[in-house]
Parts: C-alpha cells; sequence; structure tokens
C-alpha cells in the first residue's frame, strides 16, 4: 500500500522551509511530504499523484501567492482528491478571506501564521483533520485503471482481455464514475480519446492496442529460442494440456496464445463436469491452474501473439505472426479452438460490444446487475453463462433454436436451469434484429412455430452459438473439412485420397503436413468438452514422440 502524502506550498522559501521542517518531526513516520513553491508546480505534482494512484492526507497551501492563490489551488486540488483534508495558511490581515474560503471553497481549517509553537498552534489541529481522514480512508485500488464508455467495443475489449489473463483493474465508466472525470482530467485528456489505460506506474495510454497493454505488462515476450521441439498455437485446454506434457517430458515448448489462456473454455462461468472438480470450477481458475503448471515445467508462453500462416518444411515447421515474426519447431500442434459464431441478423454487428456480446458473461455481469437479459444458445456454454447471470440479473431468458435443451446440453445443467426461478427457457425461437442507436436496446424474436415476431426491450445480449473454427489462416497448408475443422490421422485418406503422399500412415492426430498435429475442438471430429480437448492435447505429444521417433529427431 502507497504511505500517503502531505503536500505543502508556498512561495517564501523561509516559509515553506520550515513548514516542511515541522511536518517532517511529526508526521515523517506516517506521510510522505511533498512540497511546492508556485500553486501551478503544486497542482502538477497533485495530478501526477492522481495518475499514480498514491493517496494525498492534506493540503496545505499559503494563501498569498503569486499566479494563483492558496484559494484557487486548493479549490482545484479537490477536482483530483474531494476526499483530502484542506488547510489554508494565512496572515491575520487574510482572515477574513480565509473565512469566506471555509464557507464557499469547502476548505476545512484555516492556520494563522506564524505558528510557533507547532504542539500547541499546529499540530492539534493537523493531528484532528489527518485522523477524521484516516477513520474514512480506503486505500486505493493497485493496478490497472481503465476509463471508458460503457458501450464502447474498444473499452469492453480492453477490459475483457485484462479479466481473462487475471490482471487486476479498475473500470471507470464516463458518467457515471466522477473518478473517471478526475481522471481524464489529471491527465489532460477528453472523452475523444477513449479508452484511456493507466498503468500503476502513472504511464497512460491512449486508445491502445491489445496487444500495446500487454507489452507494457510485460505479458508478451519475444521468442527466446531460435528453434523448439515443440511449438503449440493456442492456448486452451488442449494447448495447455500438450504444453505440460511436452514441456514435463523434456521437449523444449513454445506456446502461442492470441488471447487468453483457456480459449473460449476460460470464459466459462462454471464447469462442474470436470474430473476432480465435485464443487465445479470457473474456466478462468482452470486455466490460471493450467498456466501455473505450464510455467512451472518451463514451457515459455507467447501471450497477445497471432499466428497468421504455418510453412511446413523438411524436418521443422515455421509458423509466421501477424507482427512479422516467426518461430521454428521441430514439430507443432495447432490447438486454437474455436468462437462462437456471429449473429447474422441485422444490428447484431453494428451494436458487438454496444450490448451485444460473444461471450463475456463474467466481464460484463455486473453492467447488468438486476435488468433483464437474454442468452442465445443452447449449448454448455450458454446455460452456465444463463445460470451465472441468474445471481445478478433480475430475469434471464434463454432464445433456443431446437425444441428442447436435452439434444445440446448436459442433463446436470439442464437440471439446475429448470431449479431457477428467473431463468426462463424459450424454445423454437430465434432473435430476428437486434435494435438501438449508441447501444443495443430492443430485439426482435421470431417463434419458428407460428412465424410470429415480438420485442423485447433490454439492454443485454450474451450469444454463446455453433463452433466456428479458428483456422482461416491454415486454409492453404492443411486439408480442412467442409466446415474448416482440421483434418486428422485416419480421416485423411477418407476426406482426401491424394492428400497424404507419404508411405507410412499419418500418426494419430497428424494433421495433412507431417510433424503438425492438432488436438481440441479445431479438429475434425473432437469431442467439443474440456476434458476431450485436455485428453488430444496429451495424445499429441504422444504423437509427436513417435514423429521424432521415426525420423530420429
Amino acid at each position: 500500500m502507497s504511505v500517503p502524502y502531505i503536500l505543502a506550498v508556498d512561495d517564501d522559501a523561509d516559509v515553506l522551509r520550515a513548514i516542511t521542517g515541522d511536518l517532517r518531526r511529526h508526521y515523517g513516520k506516517q506521510f510522505r511530504l511533498l512540497y511546492s513553491s508556485s500553486g501551478q508546480e503544486a497542482l502538477e505534482a497533485t495530478k501526477e499523484a492522481k495518475l499514480r494512484n498514491e493517496p494525498i492526507a492534506l493540503f496545505l497551501a499559503d494563501q498569498r501567492m503569486p499566479g494563483m492563490t492558496g484559494v484557487e489551488f486548493l479549490t482545484q486540488a479537490r477536482d483530483y482528491f474531494p476526499e483530502s483534508k484542506r488547510a489554508l495558511l494565512t496572515a491575520y490581515a487574510d482572515t477574513d478571506a480565509a473565512v469566506r474560503a471555509i464557507n464557499d471553497a469547502k476548505l476545512d481549517y484555516y492556520l494563522m501564521k506564524p505558528w510557533d509553537p507547532p504542539e500547541e498552534r499546529l499540530y492539534p489541529v493537523l493531528d484532528d483533520m489527518l485522523d477524521e481522514w484516516q477513520a474514512s480512508f480506503r486505500p486505493p485500488f493497485h493496478g490497472v485503471r481503465i476509463v471508458g464508455h460503457r458501450w464502447s467495443p474498444e473499452s469492453h475489449e480492453m477490459r475483457d482481455f485484462l479479466a481473462r489473463n487475471q490482471v487486476p483493474f479498475a473500470w471507470h465508466e464516463t458518467g457515471a464514475d466522477e473518478q473517471a472525470d478526475a481522471l481524464l482530467q489529471a491527465a489532460g485528456l477528453g472523452t475523444d480519446v477513449l479508452p484511456v489505460v493507466i498503468l500503476d506506474n502513472g504511464v497512460v495510454m491512449t486508445r491502445p492496442s491489445i496487444q500495446d497493454v500487454a507489452d507494457q505488462l510485460q505479458l508478451r515476450h519475444k521468442a527466446e529460442s531460435p528453434l523448439y521441439d515443440l511449438v503449440i498455437v493456442g492456448g486452451g485446454p488442449a494447448g495447455l494440456a500438450g504444453a505440460v506434457y511436452g514441456a514435463s517430458e523434456g521437449l523444449r515448448t513454445c506456446i502461442v496464445e492470441r488471447h487468453a489462456d483457456g480459449g473460449q473454455a476460460g470464459m466459462s462461468s462454471r464447469i462442474e463436469n470436470y474430473l476432480g472438480f465435485p464443487q465445479g470450477v470457473s474456466g478462468q481458475e482452470l486455466a490460471r491452474r493450467a498456466r501455473d503448471q505450464v510455467v512451472k515445467f518451463g514451457a515459455e508462453r507467447l501471450l497477445a501473439h497471432e499466428a497468421c500462416k504455418l510453412c511446413p518444411e523438411l524436418g521443422s515447421v515455421g509458423i509466421e505472426m501477424n507482427d512479422g515474426s516467426r518461430i521454428l519447431g521441430l514439430a507443432a500442434i495447432i490447438a486454437t479452438g474455436v468462437s462462437y459464431r456471429r449473429l447474422e441478423t441485422p444490428g447484431a454487428d453494428r451494436l458487438a460490444g454496444r450490448g451485444v456480446y460473444y461471450g463475456a458473461a463474467r466481464v460484463e455481469a455486473e453492467s447488468y446487475r438486476d435488468q433483464q437479459i437474454y442468452v442465445v444458445g443452447g449449448a454448455n456454454s450458454a446455460g452456465q453463462a444463463a445460470v451465472f447471470f441468474a445471481d445478478r440479473c433480475q430475469k434471464v431468458t434463454m432464445l433456443v433454436r431446437g425444441d428442447s435443451l436435452s439434444s445440446s446440453m448436459s442433463h446436470y445443467l439442464i437440471a439446475q436451469i429448470e431449479a431457477i426461478p428467473n431463468i426462463d427457457v424459450r424454445t423454437n425461437v430465434s432473435v430476428e434484429e437486434c435494435l438501438g442507436d449508441e447501444h443495443l436496446e430492443a430485439i426482435r424474436i421470431r417463434d419458428s412455430a407460428t412465424g410470429d415476431i415480438e420485442e423485447a426491450e433490454t439492454p443485454g445480449l450474451f450469444v454463446f452459438i455453433g463452433a466456428k473454427p479458428s483456422t482461416e489462416w491454415l486454409k492453404d497448408s492443411l486439408l480442412l473439412d467442409d466446415r474448416g475443422f482440421i483434418v486428422t490421422g485416419a480421416d485423411i485418406p477418407l476426406v482426401d485420397k491424394k492428400r497424404w503422399n507419404l508411405e507410412r500412415p499419418p500418426f494419430l492426430l497428424e494433421t495433412s503436413a507431417p510433424g503438425v498435429f492438432a488436438a481440441g475442438d479445431v479438429r475434425h471430429g473432437s469431442g467439443k468438452r474440456v476434458a476431450t480437448a485436455v485428453g488430444e492435447g496429451a495424445t499429441a505429444v504422444m504423437s509427436v514422440w513417435q514423429y521424432r521417433s521415426h525420423y530420429n529427431i
């Protein structure tokens, strides 16, 4: 926790020296001292303290200063630290002005000069003010602070990135949080550069990219080795499992993830059918534990890096990144998983991040407390989100295209949903249109049985539909099925007899490019469950060992 400051300001060097000396003797063990010779200089120090998130307990300013009087300084300082105590140093001739300032500018006290002896005329007064300040003082949050607009897609993306990477942050919404205005004012910025990200060291970033923030937080690293035994693309359950088993068995392993550990599973509010967690576990917690294991066994993690091209070569695999860098491995596992399909309805794309969200239940939950929201989808991820929101929202309505949940959702989850009174499940319905100007205001729902369309007001629509594989970057280098999933193993000759031209058959989970394997939801025929993804990640490493043994690598 930061030690609070006492800030003293006086243009008279002798007076400033005397007051800081007295303050240091009596308060030096409890507080840090700042001192300035002008109101403007003190105001700049106040702004810097605000940006560094360092509290100021007391402002003590002389009234008669050129350029900016003590009252003017204390009035402006209140914009940044409204809870701080403020006292005016004044001569007898300025007593009337001091009294008026207490009434008009809400000062806490004024002190007459000279204040000798301080044990009688200074410390008792300041002791009372500081005791009162400490009684109500709440230590400031230390971590990343984001200032943005609730309906900004960029703000949502930044919050989602930090939340999923378990980076502590505070969210300050413009128009709803006075701290947001104070931080922008301290940084000398307006609302035209949102979102603004302020780091704990006072660094201010305007409209930063995910990569920029990851660099500042040292989440994003460059590859340390020119060649790895195993490169894994994707940090979901399959990729993390592959990294754990690869690194623990002595393979120099590097795992590349474009967003956050855990993949789509990491967005799940609660997974209750994963072996070893009878009380359930959040996807975020499961991802954290797996990440810790990856680090424990020494695998490298390259976060906020996106693979854009696969270059299989004789005896090695090259992977090019969107920043121009390149990683080389003797073998590779593709575990990029899937993403939720987008709603193909009018208004959905325009309002994405402005009330229409794909996954992201946890980061947006508090914004919708006590409101009515809608969840689209009938699989486990949608059910988990509905249960999660039900604890916070007044009502959660699930919109399911099919005629029941039983064909796509686990039985235990269906039973939970049926037992929660503020979850309403509507089947045979779809979203026809998303309505709103600056943000989502309502949706149109079509009943497929009757053809009727109704309009429902809501500020939040959370979409968990389908599974779109993240393989666009692989279409020229690997055999994909008609839906874009990677074909592996014995399925390769069944899909394309000409694609595999080696005398040996493909190893288990090997793709059409020798030495490149696929695991998890991105693979054709996968089980689309966390446990199966973890199993495939481990199995892919076994196949890598077979490959290395076959070619004496």
